[in-house]
């Protein structure tokens, strides 16, 4: 390769060094906060060292409030983990679609959810199960009586959050899988269907196994991330009758500085749980890492 054409290769890389440093490396700055005695509008003047980490270890109360919302962080992100395989299934059952339009209106319209925001998601949700919505609008044409708010209710929180989370992102997350069955040898499906193997035994036998790789990557990168559960989804839909059970790691972050509990303690504290949530995202994703060696033959994901 000529050093016109690495110089170009550099040139077009730099944005992406840009952006990351901008967007993953240049928020790190503000881990500072966890080291201060802060005020919001003041400066940072007093240097306290690890007080706020004592503080956060020592105080019963953060401690009670750590661990349910480490509860409610493991059992979303295990959910996510147990369904993981949903995408999978999806983009198989998807590509056996002989249709090539009505494939292109199925996969368009399941992708689609991926990019309406947890706002508008919620919106629809409450124009169909809060009191006088569509569901207890139809029960009673049919001659029922229903007027509960299933939005208010805390029953179930767990796994309404995980078929709202499947609805949004299935059809995305399954562009992936879509991607690695086109990159399979179509001459193991002719030879398969010479054997006379018929479609679910070509699935099974050929598909799957050509996905495992891709699947496990995803698998131990969402390991390393068991952590982190965003933010918005748990934001929109919670409400005090399911706080318990939806507040999970990054939305405890947020109410810390944000809340209705929020005091001017609360900006270094938070900033405590959320640097001691990277570090040990960090550490996961390290041995995350060695499992990936270990078990598929000394390969690595990072």
């Amino acid at each position: 390769m000529k050093i016109q054409e690495k110089y170009s290769l550099f040139l077009y890389f730099l944005p992406i060094i840009f952006f990351t440093f901008v967007f993953s490396y240049l928020p790190l700055w503000g881990w500072r906060y966890s080291f201060y005695y802060y005020r919001p509008g003041e400066d940072l003047t007093e240097f306290v060292g690890f007080k706020w980490f004592k503080f956060f270890v020592q105080n019963s109360a953060y401690q009670k409030e750590l661990l349910l919302v480490l509860r409610n962080t493991l059992i979303m992100s295990g959910l996510g983990i147990a369904t993981s395989w949903l995408p999978i299934l999806f983009a198989i059952f998807l590509n056996e679609i002989k249709q090539v339009r009505f494939k292109k209106v199925v996969q368009t319209f399941t992708t689609i959810p991926n990019f309406i925001s947890w706002v508008l998601v919620y919106a629809v949700a409450f124009a169909m199960f809060n009191k006088d919505g569509f569901i207890n609008e139809l029960i009673r044409i049919f001659g029922g009586h229903s007027d509960t708010n299933y939005l208010m209710s805390s029953k179930g929180t767990w796994l309404k959050m995980l078929l709202w989370g499947i609805w949004k992102g299935i059809g995305w997350s399954a562009i992936i899988y879509i991607a690695g069955i086109s990159s399979i040898d179509q001459q193991l499906y002719e030879s398969a269907m010479i054997d006379g193997a018929g479609r679910f035994q070509r699935m099974w036998y050929i598909t799957v196994p050509g996905l495992l790789p891709t699947y496990s990557v995803l698998l131990l990168l969402s390991i390393a991330g068991i952590l982190s559960n965003g933010m918005e989804q748990y934001l929109v839909f919670s409400n005090p009758l399911n706080q318990d059970k939806i507040q999970v790691l990054d939305l405890y972050v947020y109410n810390l500085v944000f809340g209705r509990d929020a005091g001017y303690g609360n900006v270094p504290i938070s900033t405590v749980v959320s640097m001691s949530k990277s570090i040990i995202s960090v550490i996961l994703l390290f041995i995350a890492n060695s499992l990936s060696k270990v078990f598929r033959d000394g390969e690595s994901i990072i």
